[in-house]
């Protein structure tokens, strides 16, 4: 219950990140959450992160400083109607298209579903940006703006596209390809499209930032706790000190081809 709530006020958050900053910027802020997970686990779930993952989370953080330094004032969203049209169905060809090619893929297709997932939340922040009667609000223009359901298309689809890939292949993998998703497109068409710019003279700094911080948060997902193995999962099913210390140990240990001590680590994943 309190998570799908802090859900909840993550994406109204991140809606009004999208509204109020450069898309290159906000988009790369919200994929940044896996530190703040990362870093969490390590109380709520007593995981020790290793050394690859507190130097990809030191630089997502060094990233996301000289992102917020160089960047400008965000593009002002208003753009033809026609557009939102486009973006309506673009989110309809990518979450319907790409739900059926990821059927029939099965478990090859689980960084294709991160990816597809990626890119439905990054038509969300992008049709959060030119959603038309927010501001000032006005109800009729917000209902009639077809922006609005390409917001409900992409942001439900990518959801479901999330969870079929993290259920059918490698989470790291697919949080990975999210990562790329969500962030490199919309922060392209931000600044191609809505108007979204750097601080003068800092174009260098926010190309930087912008690459090194998708980068990091690439790596955080990439470095993140390994999947379970069999062995792992029966004794985390019997819990441990079940059975003796002897040979039944060892012969577990040769087939998930780790040791005791990293079996409970591997079973909180």
């Amino acid at each position: 219950m309190v998570g799908t709530v802090l859900d909840f006020i993550g994406f109204g958050l991140g809606a009004l990140a999208a509204r109020m900053l450069p898309l290159f910027l906000s988009q790369t802020v919200i994929s940044a959450n896996l530190v703040i997970t990362a870093v969490l686990s390590i109380k709520l779930l007593n995981i020790r992160l290793t050394r690859p993952e507190w130097a990809s989370i030191g630089v997502v953080c060094s990233a996301l400083v000289l992102l917020a330094t160089a960047a400008g004032p965000e593009g002002s969203g208003h753009t033809p109607i026609g557009t939102h049209w486009w973006l309506l169905v673009a989110s309809v060809v990518l979450i319907g298209g790409g739900t059926l090619i990821v059927r029939l893929l099965g478990g090859r297709a689980a960084i294709l579903a991160g990816l597809l997932s990626g890119l439905g939340f990054g038509a969300l922040g992008v049709g959060v940006r030119v959603l038309n009667g927010v501001d000032p609000f006005h109800l009729p223009s917000l209902l009639g703006d077809p922006a609005l359901y390409a917001i409900l298309v992409a942001g439900i689809g990518g959801m479901y596209l999330h969870t079929v890939a993290l259920q059918i292949g490698s989470v790291n993998g697919a949080t990975a390809a999210l990562v790329v998703g969500e962030t490199v497109v919309p922060g392209i068409l931000g600044v191609l499209w809505l108007g979204d710019s750097s601080r003068p003279g800092f174009a260098w700094m926010a190309i930087l930032g912008f690459v090194v911080a998708v980068a990091g948060a690439v790596a955080v997902a990439w470095f993140g706790e390994p999947e379970s193995e069999p062995g792992a999962d029966r004794e985390a099913a019997t819990g441990p000190g079940v059975g003796s210390a002897g040979p039944d140990e060892g012969s577990e240990t040769a087939e998930t081809g780790a040791s005791p001590t990293e079996r409970p680590r591997n079973a909180v994943v």
